[in-house]
């Protein structure tokens, strides 16, 4: 019998190093990523002023729907991808048109991590779905009620800021979609339903245009650049970015980067917009970021299913 001889030390450091690289350049992308999901709400924001939420909607889904369409899925759907396609772009319909409708009255800052609050309802939604939570996602769902009630409690008599409570209807609708496309992805492509469901934001969101209580378009440079950077870069190249990234990067690195979009949104706009921030709002923030942090960190890879 001919035995086959082991791979040489040289070829096996030559394999680590190569996974090394490949796990270094997909985390710097998720990084880049990240960063361009953080920037868009102050792009969106100023996009509010030449036309109505839902407009904006359908043009920015309808846009990257295709490309992912003709990218991703090489222009054809599988039948088995229709529904759930159908379902996941209903959800994620209801929380992009909650989170850009609060954009009007909230600032992108605020509307950043009140979204990222999604991420601490993940765990507790699927608590009811018949699992056990674990400390380190009750110890970051605290943290982040507690930030929650900092940012959207108002100071006096104060009326609740409504743009604040709309983005957490969008962070309610998010976590939805993040707990049903943990189901389906396990039996279907990413490739295959990722397109579907985005066009199925986009098509809702312009069949929804007739209804709305005012629609407008103003066509502006603003306007044209905040379409292509959130439809191209934020949707499409992003998305697209996030499924060949995370083929190379543990969850856990995956999720913990996630968690810097709210600090990313801060950062650009305290630059872009000069937003300027009160004591209780700082705290607010921190709070959530590290109840977001500890989810993803101590929360464990995945609930735990409730025996018995």
């Amino acid at each position: 019998m001919i035995g086959v001889s082991p791979a040489s030390p040289h070829a096996q450091n030559n394999k680590r190093l190569s996974d090394l690289s490949k796990r270094t350049k997909a985390e710097l992308l998720l990084v880049v990523a990240t960063f361009i999901w953080g920037a868009t709400f102050v792009i969106v924001k100023g996009a509010l002023s030449d036309t109505s939420p839902l407009l904006f909607i359908a043009l920015r889904f309808l846009l990257a729907g295709l490309l992912m369409w003709l990218v991703m899925a090489r222009g054809r759907i599988e039948h088995r991808a229709v529904l759930p396609s159908l379902l996941l772009g209903i959800v994620l319909f209801a929380g992009f048109a909650f989170q850009t409708w609060g954009l009007l009255y909230t600032t992108p800052s605020r509307s950043a991590f009140v979204t990222g609050f999604s991420v601490i309802l993940v765990p507790l939604i699927s608590h009811f779905s018949g699992y056990r939570l674990g400390r380190g996602n009750a110890v970051a769902a605290a943290l982040g009620l507690a930030g929650l009630y900092f940012l959207v409690m108002p100071s006096g008599m104060g009326a609740v800021n409504r743009g604040d409570l709309l983005t957490l209807l969008g962070a309610i609708s998010f976590a939805f979609h993040i707990v049903l496309l943990g189901v389906w992805s396990r039996r279907i492509s990413f490739m295959q339903f990722a397109p579907g469901q985005i066009m199925v934001v986009g098509m809702i969101a312009i069949l929804a245009v007739p209804f709305a209580p005012a629609v407008a378009l103003h066509w502006t440079g603003g306007l044209v650049f905040a379409i292509v950077v959130t439809a191209v870069f934020a949707t499409a190249f992003a998305f697209s970015a996030q499924v060949w990234a995370q083929r190379y990067t543990p969850p856990a690195h995956t999720a913990l980067i996630f968690s810097l979009e709210p600090v990313f949104a801060l950062l650009t706009s305290l630059v872009v917009t000069g937003e300027h921030l009160g004591g209780k709002e700082v705290l607010g923030f921190a709070l959530i970021l590290t109840g977001m942090v500890v989810s993803e960190r101590w929360g464990g890879p995945a609930p735990a299913p409730v025996e018995g």
